[in-house]
């Protein structure tokens, strides 16, 4: 099962947890088993496509997926999905 890293504003859908294990051969496919079981997951990772938002970093084992098959990128058992949500702001 790949493990899959919840970043801390999104720990309120998933009851507090930040690691997940999800068996999926796609990430499209572990975005559809998140939802199932923690719903209100995906509204807040991915726009009205399916996609996930521009603010919302995903990686596979550490590659970005951008550069990977974006969402049709595979899952394998031993993968690790860290969803990291972009900060901005701070004082200049």
């Amino acid at each position: 099962m790949a493990v899959v890293r919840i970043p801390t504003p999104l720990r309120k859908f998933t009851q507090g947890k930040e690691e997940l294990q999800v068996q999926a051969p796609t990430v499209r496919e572990l975005l559809d088993q998140l939802e199932k079981a923690h719903p209100g997951l995906r509204e807040n990772l991915c726009d009205e496509e399916g996609r996930f938002r521009r603010f919302v970093n995903v990686y596979v084992n550490g590659e970005d997926i951008r550069y990977l098959k974006q969402e049709d990128t595979a899952l394998g058992a031993t993968d690790e999905l860290s969803i990291i949500p972009a900060i901005a702001g701070g004082r200049s």
